[in-house]
């Protein structure tokens, strides 16, 4: 008896996938959110006086997003067996969006505008590596472990 194995399928690596897939979703809607408030932000300034409404409304969306991807980045660090690089770099876009909302409430300008800037970056860079083939990495074994 003859066996084909050049129709076999290779094993599927081992790591997160479920997790990893939930994770990749939430970032990306979470940018998209992010990427939003810049150009509200803009339709305000440009006159567009019902814009800062919709600023506001789009920024409680965001921090909802920022807690899901938040505890989404925690199940694929603990459940998933993914990175935990990851659930620390959205646990700081979280408190980022969290200061982000409480300065953009305040009207504290001067804090809120750079701080948005660097959130836009650091979300990009997040969705980026989260998207990339670095997520699907699974974690590393600890260095005692045999």
């Amino acid at each position: 008896m003859v066996v084909n194995t050049t129709t076999a399928r290779p094993p599927a690596p081992p790591g997160p996938r479920l997790t990893l897939g939930l994770l990749r979703t939430l970032a990306v809607l979470f940018l998209l959110a992010v990427l939003a408030q810049p150009v509200l932000a803009g339709l305000y300034l440009s006159g567009e006086w019902d814009a800062l409404g919709v600023h506001s409304a789009n920024a409680t969306l965001v921090q909802f997003l920022s807690f899901l991807v938040l505890l989404s980045a925690l199940a694929y660090w603990l459940a998933g067996r993914g990175r935990g690089r990851v659930a620390l770099a959205a646990a700081v876009l979280f408190v980022a969006v969290t200061l982000q909302a409480g300065f953009g409430y305040a009207r504290e300008l001067g804090l809120h505008i750079p701080l948005g800037v660097a959130l836009v970056t650091a979300t990009v860079l997040f969705t980026i590596w989260v998207c990339g083939r670095g997520g699907r990495a699974p974690r590393r074994p600890w260095r005692g472990a045999r």
